[in-house]
């Protein structure tokens, strides 16, 4: 089990990797160097830890990214998008994101993406509403584990409006675990139980510190078997990564924070009415320029946890520029 979380820890470097250098060349003996594994023997880990080849991992994220910026950043070319994800010419960016989105960037751009979103998001809300009876049985767990958050009522927040902040966040140095899998999925929460029991072991907690849940990819775009969330608690520069913790940098910059309190099993819908509901008409977009700016939600050191009805409070912060 400890080999196999270490080299899940390497397959999720490899993930943030090809992320964060989508323009150059991604081939696998670059990579295999990133995992510190060789060729051979990483070609076959990757296939079998990602559930996707790594040709596969690079072409879909090069054209999910290049898919999102076609429509937040409408006054860019194509063919400059394109080459800024590491297609080699526009007519190999036309075909790939054809064979992926089953249209053209033209009419993709045009509103095509609509189509695409509500299917990935109807598949996800399914998802959830199959989770229920997983979300109590997580909730069962924490009330028996008191030690483990700390406790008070919490009056959740339901369905009034959101109570919106614009917040200006500095990069945060944080050790992570992730997961991958849907959004507001009971297994999350789960997670989340494991990393707070490996964070008190380290001496992490008590007492409380900043801890972010951080959104990695964009659930209208993403299928949801691929949608990755790092649970993440702040550490200093001399803390070093083991077994499956990773550590990474937050970017910090502009963020419009919306209050919650609610339940795991209805954090999906608030994040859900939060980008339908307020961004729209607040004057703002969501930066898709830096790719390291991500949805978080952010459990600051006011945090806690009501045992009896599992309504926890957080605030759900997205990155946010003026919109032009």
């Amino acid at each position: 089990m400890h080999t196999y979380s270490a080299y899940l820890a390497r397959i999720h470097r490899v993930f943030d990797y090809i992320d964060a250098h989508l323009a150059e060349s991604l081939d696998l003996d670059a990579l295999a160097k990133v995992a510190h594994f060789s060729p051979y023997h990483f070609h076959r880990i990757f296939k079998a830890m990602a559930g996707e080849t790594l040709a596969e991992r690079v072409r879909r994220r090069r054209a999910e990214v290049a898919a999102t910026r076609l429509v937040a950043m409408p006054d860019v070319t194509a063919s400059r998008i394109a080459m800024d994800v590491g297609f080699a010419s526009p007519e190999v960016f036309t075909r790939a994101f054809r064979s992926y989105f089953g249209m053209t960037p033209t009419v993709w751009r045009g509103g095509g993406y609509l189509a695409w979103s509500v299917v990935h998001r109807e598949a996800l809300s399914k998802i959830h509403q199959a989770e229920s009876k997983k979300h109590q049985v997580v909730l069962d767990a924490i009330r028996k584990d008191a030690g483990m958050w700390p406790h008070g009522h919490v009056p959740a927040t339901g369905d009034t409006p959101m109570n919106v902040e614009i917040k200006k966040f500095s990069d945060a140095r944080v050790a992570y675990m992730r997961h991958v899998g849907p959004y507001g999925s009971a297994s999350i929460s789960q997670m989340w139980q494991r990393f707070g029991g490996w964070c008190r072991e380290q001496g992490l907690i008590p007492p409380p510190r900043l801890m972010y849940g951080v959104c990695l990819d964009n659930p209208g775009m993403t299928p949801a078997d691929k949608l990755r969330y790092d649970a993440c608690i702040e550490v200093g520069t001399d803390f070093k990564p083991q077994g499956e913790i990773g550590v990474t940098a937050l970017k910090g910059g502009k963020y419009a924070c919306a209050s919650f309190a609610g339940t795991a099993a209805e954090i999906a819908g608030a994040w859900g009415r939060f980008v339908s509901d307020w961004l729209p008409a607040s004057g703002y977009v969501i930066d898709t320029s830096d790719e390291a700016r991500c949805a978080m939600e952010l459990y600051g050191k006011d945090f806690k946890m009501d045992k009896d009805t599992g309504v926890f409070n957080c605030e759900l912060c997205l990155p946010v520029r003026h919109a032009v």
